[in-house]
């Protein structure tokens, strides 16, 4: 919450020292703590830096934890998620907060940063048999890229589901665009690529 990068990995290692659980450190205590900063910075409470500050704290706790949960879960059928940001948009806030959530949430999650072409996007989408595409764009000068990554999807036969966010972006544009869905923050892209991948109770 305070956004406590330096000192979390050595929290949350003292925790399992302590005898936590990965899984419970990771649902009882990490995600409702980013998931209220989401909710301090929809009201305006807190803004961009604490926001990234909280991130990145608690990106450093999962790496602790991490490879105990991929232990513990055992899981290797993860759906694949390939996130990035759309071509000619160098903003990824947003969309390495929601790619560390969908890998909090056990999805397997292919970076492929920002400023990315259609060509690129789709190129990974077919090598890593992507379940899910995850577009994000800030600005509305960028949103009509996700339409051409749409589109070229469709063209190349590419089965994964595609959706949406950002700062600009709407349910209405991922209508009129063909995308199957759209979400307007983290944990709201959570809850709708479990629901694209027919595991809601992940």
């Amino acid at each position: 919450m305070k956004g406590n990068r330096n000192g979390i990995a050595a929290i949350t290692r003292e925790a399992l020292k302590n005898g936590d659980e990965p899984s419970a450190l990771l649902n009882e205590i990490l995600l409702p703590a980013i998931n209220e900063v989401g909710e301090l910075f929809d009201k305006g409470k807190y803004f961009l830096p604490q926001l990234i500050g909280s991130a990145e704290a608690m990106k450093n706790a999962i790496e602790v934890l991490e490879p105990l949960l991929l232990r513990e879960s055992g899981e290797t059928d993860m759906p694949v998620v390939v996130i990035a940001t759309v071509e000619g948009d160098i903003h990824d806030i947003g969309k390495n907060l929601v790619a560390l959530m969908l890998k909090n949430h056990g999805f397997q999650v292919i970076d492929l940063g920002k400023d990315v072409s259609k060509e690129e996007i789709i190129r990974a989408a077919q090598e890593h048999n992507a379940d899910i595409i995850a577009l994000s764009a800030l600005m509305t000068t960028t949103m009509q890229r996700m339409k051409e990554v749409v589109d070229y999807a469709g063209e190349q036969n590419v089965q994964a589901k595609i959706m949406i966010g950002g700062a600009v972006i709407t349910q209405e544009y991922a209508d009129e665009i063909g995308a199957d869905g759209y979400s307007g923050d983290a944990a709201e892209a959570v809850k709708l690529a479990k629901r694209l991948t027919g595991r809601a109770d992940m």
